[in-house]
Protein backbone atom coordinates (compact mmCIF):
# COMPACT_ATOMS: atom_id res chain seq x y z
CA UNK A 1 0.00 0.00 0.00
CA UNK A 2 2.73 2.46 0.96
CA UNK A 3 4.67 1.56 -2.20
CA UNK A 4 1.65 2.46 -4.31
CA UNK A 5 1.36 5.85 -2.60
CA UNK A 6 5.09 6.49 -3.13
CA UNK A 7 4.78 5.52 -6.78
CA UNK A 8 1.79 7.82 -7.35
CA UNK A 9 3.51 10.71 -5.52
CA UNK A 10 6.71 10.28 -7.52
CA UNK A 11 4.75 10.09 -10.79
CA UNK A 12 2.86 13.27 -9.92
CA UNK A 13 6.03 15.15 -8.96
CA UNK A 14 7.92 13.96 -12.03
CA UNK A 15 4.96 14.76 -14.29
CA UNK A 16 4.64 18.24 -12.81
CA UNK A 17 8.37 18.82 -13.34
CA UNK A 18 8.13 17.62 -16.93
CA UNK A 19 5.17 19.93 -17.54
CA UNK A 20 7.14 22.89 -16.14
CA UNK A 21 10.14 22.13 -18.34
CA UNK A 22 8.00 21.74 -21.46
CA UNK A 23 6.21 25.01 -20.77
CA UNK A 24 9.60 26.73 -20.35
CA UNK A 25 10.68 25.41 -23.75
CA UNK A 26 7.48 26.70 -25.34
CA UNK A 27 8.01 30.07 -23.66
CA UNK A 28 11.58 30.34 -24.90
CA UNK A 29 10.51 29.69 -28.48
CA UNK A 30 7.35 31.81 -28.44
CA UNK A 31 8.63 34.97 -26.79
CA UNK A 32 10.26 37.46 -29.09
CA UNK A 33 12.63 39.43 -26.88
CA UNK A 34 15.67 38.19 -25.02
CA UNK A 35 14.52 39.44 -21.62
CA UNK A 36 11.18 37.67 -21.96
CA UNK A 37 12.96 34.46 -22.93
CA UNK A 38 15.25 34.72 -19.94
CA UNK A 39 12.25 35.25 -17.68
CA UNK A 40 10.45 32.19 -19.07
CA UNK A 41 13.49 29.95 -18.82
CA UNK A 42 14.85 31.13 -15.48
CA UNK A 43 11.79 30.73 -13.35
CA UNK A 44 10.37 27.54 -14.72
CA UNK A 45 13.51 25.45 -15.23
CA UNK A 46 14.47 25.69 -11.56
CA UNK A 47 11.04 24.58 -10.45
CA UNK A 48 10.86 21.84 -13.09
CA UNK A 49 14.22 20.31 -12.26
CA UNK A 50 13.53 20.47 -8.53
CA UNK A 51 10.15 18.77 -8.94
CA UNK A 52 11.68 16.01 -11.04
CA UNK A 53 14.46 15.43 -8.49
CA UNK A 54 11.90 15.35 -5.68
CA UNK A 55 9.99 12.73 -7.67
CA UNK A 56 13.14 10.60 -7.89
CA UNK A 57 13.79 11.08 -4.16
CA UNK A 58 10.27 9.94 -3.30
CA UNK A 59 10.58 6.93 -5.63
CA UNK A 60 13.92 5.73 -4.26
CA UNK A 61 13.39 6.60 -0.60
CA UNK A 62 15.86 8.45 1.58
CA UNK A 63 19.37 7.25 0.76
CA UNK A 64 22.77 8.82 0.35
CA UNK A 65 21.93 9.48 -3.32
CA UNK A 66 18.75 11.32 -2.34
CA UNK A 67 20.72 13.44 0.14
CA UNK A 68 23.02 14.39 -2.74
CA UNK A 69 19.96 15.28 -4.83
CA UNK A 70 18.76 17.57 -2.04
CA UNK A 71 22.13 19.32 -2.17
CA UNK A 72 21.71 19.70 -5.95
CA UNK A 73 18.24 21.17 -5.43
CA UNK A 74 19.65 23.71 -2.97
CA UNK A 75 22.46 24.58 -5.36
CA UNK A 76 19.97 25.11 -8.21
CA UNK A 77 17.73 27.31 -6.06
CA UNK A 78 20.71 29.53 -5.29
CA UNK A 79 22.50 29.72 -8.62
CA UNK A 80 19.83 29.70 -11.32
CA UNK A 81 18.17 33.01 -10.38
CA UNK A 82 21.54 34.71 -9.94
CA UNK A 83 22.84 33.57 -13.32
CA UNK A 84 19.59 34.58 -15.03
CA UNK A 85 19.76 38.00 -13.41
CA UNK A 86 23.31 38.48 -14.66
CA UNK A 87 22.38 37.42 -18.19
CA UNK A 88 19.44 39.85 -18.15
CA UNK A 89 21.63 42.63 -16.83
CA UNK A 90 24.15 41.96 -19.58
CA UNK A 91 21.37 42.17 -22.18
CA UNK A 92 20.18 45.51 -20.80
CA UNK A 93 23.73 46.84 -20.73
CA UNK A 94 24.91 45.85 -24.21
CA UNK A 95 21.70 46.05 -26.24
CA UNK A 96 21.54 49.58 -27.67
CA UNK A 97 18.22 48.88 -29.39
CA UNK A 98 16.47 47.78 -26.22
CA UNK A 99 14.13 50.77 -26.41
CA UNK A 100 12.69 49.30 -29.61
CA UNK A 101 12.32 45.85 -28.10
CA UNK A 102 11.00 46.55 -24.61
CA UNK A 103 10.19 49.33 -22.20
CA UNK A 104 13.05 50.01 -19.82
CA UNK A 105 11.70 51.53 -16.63
CA UNK A 106 14.94 52.72 -15.05
CA UNK A 107 16.75 54.55 -17.83
CA UNK A 108 19.08 56.33 -15.38
CA UNK A 109 20.38 52.97 -14.15
CA UNK A 110 20.92 51.71 -17.70
CA UNK A 111 22.83 54.86 -18.63
CA UNK A 112 24.89 54.56 -15.44
CA UNK A 113 25.79 50.95 -16.32
CA UNK A 114 26.78 51.90 -19.86
CA UNK A 115 28.92 54.79 -18.64
CA UNK A 116 30.69 52.49 -16.18
CA UNK A 117 31.86 50.33 -19.08
CA UNK A 118 33.32 53.21 -21.10
CA UNK A 119 37.12 53.43 -21.04
CA UNK A 120 38.54 56.08 -18.77
CA UNK A 121 39.96 58.92 -20.82
CA UNK A 122 42.83 61.02 -19.68
CA UNK A 123 41.65 64.41 -18.54
CA UNK A 124 42.88 67.54 -20.33
CA UNK A 125 45.27 69.60 -18.23
CA UNK A 126 43.65 72.45 -16.38
CA UNK A 127 44.87 76.06 -16.41
CA UNK A 128 46.64 75.63 -13.05
CA UNK A 129 48.59 72.61 -14.29
CA UNK A 130 49.68 74.51 -17.42
CA UNK A 131 50.94 77.48 -15.35
CA UNK A 132 53.10 75.29 -13.08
Amino acid sequence: MIDTIRLIASLLLTGAGLFCLLSAVVGVYRFRYALSRIHAAALIDTVGICLMLLGVIVATGFTVASAKMLVVIGFLWLTSPVSSHLIGRLEVTINDELDKDAAVMDRAYVEHEKEAELPIETAAPTDKEEDA
